[in-house]
């Protein structure tokens, strides 16, 4: 695409390798959510579905679907099925 420089096309793949898995979304604000990705764009914007929010480790909400804004995105991992 135009205007995302050269890193696009590894995000891209990164992005594409991580859909439909188990992810921990981690907010500048702190809070985590967990859940399975859905998609991803070049700015981060996250759709995920199965979401479950935790504050300081605890459970707080759990969310059917939810689209988190990349601005507020600390960083993405992957979890490990246990």
């Amino acid at each position: 695409g135009v205007g995302h420089g050269d890193g696009w096309g590894r995000e891209a793949r990164v992005a594409k390798s991580i859909k439909g898995q188990q992810v921990l979304v981690k907010l500048n604000s702190g809070v985590d959510y967990r859940g399975i990705m859905s998609s991803l764009d070049g700015y981060m914007n996250i759709a995920m579905e199965n979401t479950e929010e935790y504050v300081n480790g605890q459970l707080k909400n759990k969310y059917g679907d939810a689209f988190i804004r990349g601005n507020n995105v600390m960083y993405i991992s992957t979890v490990k099925d246990k």
